[in-house]
């Protein structure tokens, strides 16, 4: 489990999302109190993180210290009030919201369970938190809020029975369109009116969602994949009492694997365009699509890789996210009429007056917003036109910083110590050539090495801090991370390859990079370990049961084990997901299934195996683990459990740092034995 940046708030994901180390989202809360984070509208000081058990702060490893450390997300912020801001911390322990006005400095902690909270956003007129109540990390509940200056939480939308959360956009007028997913009912969205009971205006079998809520309430943009194929939605765009507007689908009725994305309305009352992601130029990049006139504009946005974008608060310009090659940086896009192009400030751009690229916009539409090398893990365009971003690198650790050249908010007590940077890794594959992240101890190889497969499986590692694979480095281990067939960021073809043979395309990948890492003088053949969380700790087992002989240990977290039982369980959001990967369900291609679980090669399995698993996930659930666990008790293989109070992760950092102890421990008696 490798990405571990802390979410910034927001309304809970529809679709699935890798298991992450230090953040992976889970849900819920009520009022709480903490002390405050520096931050640069002048807030008091207070608290620090929470204190390390062991003593001596110099008693403690630098790999605890960077989970220990305090971290904050990217601020969300209110439309209508930018001074109220919502924030993601784990500066008591365990990730929770904070609320910060920016004009008084004041910060408050907004939520305080036992199992951490992520998923929250706030009203237009920053009067309200919302956040979603789920039971001990289920990801199954109901939608709750606070006043922002602080009192009871109430239920925000009184009527609406428990769900899975898909999707939330909240009006000025108070009104909220909420999306649901449930195994009896399918997808749902209701309009909740203040006062008045919600109102179901949208339901289909096939996963959807809410996209985006125009300014004026008059719109609203759904995601939907009612043409079955869960991996490349199509658009729809309503009126409130349900009647379709307009309809964009570039599946073309699902015979098509292009797919489209809801990236917002314009933030103009009055303005009816719509952002909207879309695949046709094989990868992911923004166009503006205008759906009462139909009129779709294509952007002028040369860049390789992946692109994203979302509205500057006046709708002049997009703030344009760029991801290429495990990295990511920021772009102004100009939304000016052709011969005209106002310059940015410098400000806003992170730029000195003179810079060549501030004084390239005022001639072309695209200039670039400085950041470090690295990956930007979130961004926000402020409206006094700076920039506010999370940004790190393998090597150091996460910040939200600004154009303006302040850091945002500066969480009180020790900072995380920083990791060696990743190196870049080209192999070639089967399936075309492989990106992979290498980091590495002092000294000379063939060392003892990680393979640390991300989970998603529609996600990817990058030049992130990480501090997993910084705790295998710091025990003399090299940890190599594999953008496999499948991951983002590589383009449609590379994502879309991940069809019918799910897992065993993967492990190809991996096994290509695995003979780079032996021939090269990086790994010790005796002791390679595979290691993963969620899509990751799936794919370690099957590694474990498809090729026994290339693995010393295999370290598997919150995984799919045992997939026909996996798909029983999960929640329908993955179910849809596992009819689209693997052309149907488990009775209409049992012979998929059967080739892609590992539950299939367990009698295989020759490496010791250690599992970690939550007893509430809904996405792996525990069931089908305990299924693997029972055959290699069976057969006496060696192997370790362990089960946990909490969901797909966990939000409490000692609960984290225990997990990552005992992988540690695992390896470290299953693995140096043999060098």
């Amino acid at each position: 489990m490798t990405d571990e940046t802390t979410p910034a708030p927001g309304p809970a994901p529809t679709a699935p999302h890798p298991s992450t180390t230090d953040a992976p989202h889970t849900a819920g809360t009520r009022t709480g109190a903490a002390g405050p984070i520096k931050g640069t509208a002048g807030s008091t000081t207070g608290a620090t993180g929470p204190a390390a058990p062991r003593g001596a702060d110099a008693a403690v490893p630098d790999w605890e210290k960077r989970f220990r450390a305090p971290r904050i997300g990217l601020p969300d912020w209110a439309e209508d009030a930018p001074d109220r801001s919502l924030f993601v911390s784990n500066a008591t322990g365990t990730f929770e919201l904070y609320t910060w006005d920016r004009a008084t400095g004041k910060q408050r902690q907004a939520t305080d369970r036992p199992k951490g909270t992520t998923d929250g956003t706030l009203s237009p007129d920053g009067q309200w938190i919302w956040w979603f109540s789920d039971t001990d990390g289920d990801e199954f509940g109901v939608w709750m809020r606070q006043p922002f200056e602080g009192g009871p939480d109430e239920p925000a939308t009184p009527g609406l029975a428990p769900s899975y959360p898909g999707g939330l956009a909240i009006g000025r007028d108070g009104t909220a369109v909420v999306g649901c997913s449930t195994d009896e009912e399918g997808s749902t969205v209701h309009i909740a009116r203040p006062g008045q009971t919600a109102v179901e205006i949208y339901r289909h079998r096939e996963s959807a969602g809410v996209g985006d809520l125009s300014h004026d309430g008059s719109l609203i943009a759904l995601e939907h994949t009612e043409h079955g194929d869960a991996m490349h939605s199509a658009i729809r765009v309503v009126r409130p009492d349900g009647s379709t507007v307009a309809e964009l689908d570039d599946t073309n009725g699902g015979t098509e694997e292009l797919g489209l994305a809801v990236m917002g309305f314009a933030p103009v009352d009055g303005d009816t365009r719509l952002l909207v992601g879309h695949q046709r130029r094989g990868r992911w990049e923004p166009m503006i699509w205008d759906p009462l006139t139909g009129v779709e504009t294509a952007l002028d946005i040369d860049l390789p890789g992946d692109v994203g974008a979302d509205w500057y608060p006046d709708g002049s310009a997009l703030l344009v996210e760029h991801e290429y090659q495990a990295r990511s940086e920021l772009w102004r896009y100009e939304l000016g009429t052709p011969d005209r192009h106002d310059s940015p400030s410098p400000a806003a751009t992170g730029t000195d007056s003179g810079d060549t690229a501030a004084a390239a916009s005022a001639t072309a539409p695209l200039s670039r917003v400085k950041t470090p090398a690295g990956t930007v893990s979130g961004a926000t365009a402020r409206p006094d036109g700076t920039v506010e971003f999370l940004w790190s690198s393998a090597a150091q650790p996460p910040e939200v910083r600004s154009t303006s050249g302040a850091v945002v908010l500066d969480p009180p007590g020790p900072k995380a110590p920083g990791s060696v940077p990743v190196r870049d890794i080209w192999v070639e594959g089967p399936g075309g050539r492989i990106h992979a992240l290498v980091q590495q101890p002092a000294g000379d190889g063939p060392f003892p090495t990680v393979f640390d497969i991300h989970g998603g499986p529609t996600w990817h590692d990058s030049d992130a801090f990480a501090s997993s694979p910084a705790a295998w480095v710091d025990h003399g281990f090299a940890v190599v991370r594999v953008n496999y067939r499948g991951s983002t960021g590589y383009g449609r073809a590379w994502t879309d390859a991940l069809k019918h043979r799910v897992g065993l395309i993967e492990l190809e990948d991996i096994a290509a990079v695995r003979e780079w890492a032996v021939s090269s003088g990086l790994a010790d053949p005796e002791r390679l370990v595979l290691s993963g969380g969620s899509w990751g700790g799936y794919l370690t087992l099957l590694g474990l049961g498809t090729q026994p002989d290339a693995w010393a240990v295999g370290l598997a977290a919150v995984p799919v084990a045992d997939y026909v039982t996996a798909y029983n369980d999960e929640m329908e959001a993955l179910k849809a997901m596992d009819r689209t990967l693997m052309g149907g369900t488990p009775e209409e291609v049992p012979e998929r299934f059967e080739a892609s679980s590992p539950l299939t090669y367990v009698d295989a399995v020759r490496a010791p195996v250690y599992i970690s698993a939550g007893v509430n996930d809904p996405r792996c659930p525990i069931q089908q683990v305990e299924n693997y666990v029972q055959r290699l008790a069976g057969r006496g293989h060696p192997h370790e459990v362990y089960r946990y109070d909490a969901g797909h992760g966990s939000l409490v950092v000692e609960e984290r740092i225990k997990q990552v102890r005992l992988e540690l421990d695992f390896a470290q008696r299953h693995v140096m034995e043999r060098g």
